[in-house]
This record gives structure tokens, C-alpha cells and sequence, in this order.
């Protein structure tokens, strides 16, 4: 099932949308809001495949309620105003839906967000879960999700993990960054490894992991900060 919102300053938008979202048998349409502040505060806390937008609100346009959500949520704008359409797609909308619509129209965009979404879960279906070091002349399988950062030291890495001694293999950090997920573990310094999701803060170029600070470096500050945007981390205070 895809996981979905609707955000519009229109009740009855809401309703056709609840109803053709129950025709589709794939898309659940979790909740509706009215309130741009009540989806964001929904969003922080429980977040979804897909997001209906309205462009057109009082309060806050669309456009700017998307650069607030994670970068990776798929947005569909439904509007009654066709000039926003080319904005919309530069916010790399999934599909833009021209009020009024008919099911036809909505089955069309539900069907590319089913696409779209079966291809994002069998890419992360494929991903690795250990990788595999030489630590004391044999070959060891670390898993990724133990991992809590990466220490370099000139030859050998000391890879810190969650309730165990740390691991302690002979290579170079850029050997090892090029064995993990670029999208699961960001370079913050010359000498170390961050997995981004176990991030709980940033504060002063200081990455706060459980009881660890991990300094950011200045040549590598730009990237770790635009890693952080991509993922839509809320890390920064």
C-alpha cells in the first residue's frame, strides 16, 4: 500500500481525493488537512509515500509546503490553475493534477506513483546489509545498521559499533567509503564516517551520535550539509 496525505484549503478537493484513493485498492489516503501547519507537524512524526498538494492556498503555497517535506516524498499538485504547472514540475513533482479531474485522470497519476514506488522498494530490497573486512587475517562481515562512525588512522580504520568492541581493519578511508551506501553514510572529516541516520544532531560543525561528537571539517562541510538537505534530515540546531 502507498502511504499517502492530502493537503487543501478546499473540503470538498479532499473528499473526491479520499474517494478515489479507496478506488484504486493500492493507495491508502491517511489523513486530509486543511491546516498546512497540521500536515507539517503529521509529516515530522509519521511520514508518508505521497503527498496531494493543493498550490493555490491562503496561507502558504504549495510550492513552498514541498521545500519543507522530505526531498524523497513523492508530490502530486492538484490545482485549478494550469499556469503553476511548469512551476511544479521544477519541484519535482511526481504529476500535476488540473482541477477538476476526473478518475480517469487521478488513475493515471496513481498508477505512476505505484510504478514509482515498487521501483524506489526493490532497489532498497537489493541493498547490502554487511560488508565484508579483512580484520586479523580473516574476512569479517560488519553490519551496516551497527555501525555508529568510522575512524581513520592512517592505514587502518576503526569502525565503532553499537554494543561491541570496535573493528579494527587495515585500509584507507576512501577504500572503505567507496564499499558503503552513498546515500546511507556521508564523509564529515579527513578521518571520519557518519551513518546519516543515526544522526541525532548538528550543532557548531559537531555531529552528535548517541554519546559520540564527531568534528565536521571544513573541506567537507559543503557536501555533509547538502547530504543532510537530500535526505530531508531535521538534524541542524
Amino acid at each position: 500500500m502507498i502511504k499517502a496525505i492530502a493537503l487543501d484549503d478546499e473540503p470538498p478537493a479532499l473528499e473526491l481525493l479520499k474517494k478515489f484513493c479507496s478506488q484504486t485498492g493500492y493507495m491508502d489516503l491517511l489523513k486530509t488537512f486543511t491546516n498546512p501547519d497540521e500536515a507539517l507537524r503529521y509529516l515530522n512524526n509519521y511520514p508518508v509515500d505521497l503527498v496531494f498538494l493543493d498550490i493555490n492556498m491562503p496561507s502558504v503555497s504549495g510550492l513552498k509546503f514541498r521545500k519543507l517535506i522530505h526531498a524523497n516524498t513523492m508530490v502530486v499538485f492538484a490545482t485549478a490553475h494550469a499556469a503553476y504547472a511548469i512551476e511544479g514540475f521544477n519541484q519535482n513533482a511526481l504529476d500535476y493534477l488540473l482541477k477538476p479531474f476526473s478518475f480517469e485522470r487521478f488513475l493515471q497519476t496513481a498508477e505512476k506513483a505505484k510504478a514509482h514506488h515498487t521501483f524506489i522498494h526493490q532497489n532498497i530490497a537489493r541493498r547490502p546489509e554487511n560488508i565484508s573486512l579483512r580484520v586479523d587475517y580473516s574476512l569479517m562481515k560488519v553490519p551496516l545498521a551497527k555501525i555508529m562512525y568510522i575512524e581513520g588512522m592512517d592505514d587502518y580504520i576503526r569502525i565503532y559499533m553499537h554494543d561491541q568492541k570496535p573493528v579494527i581493519t587495515r585500509m584507507t578511508m576512501k577504500a572503505l567509503e567507496e564499499k558503503l551506501p552513498r546515500d546511507e553514510f556521508a564523509r564529515v572529516h579527513r578521518s571520519y564516517i557518519v551513518p546519516v541516520n543515526k544522526i541525532n544532531f548538528v550543532r557548531n560543525k559537531v555531529v552528535h551520535i548517541d554519546k559520540y561528537e564527531i568534528p565536521v571539517g571544513i573541506c567537507y562541510e559543503q557536501n555533509f550539509y547538502n547530504a543532510l538537505n537530500n535526505t530531508g534530515s531535521p538534524v541542524t540546531a
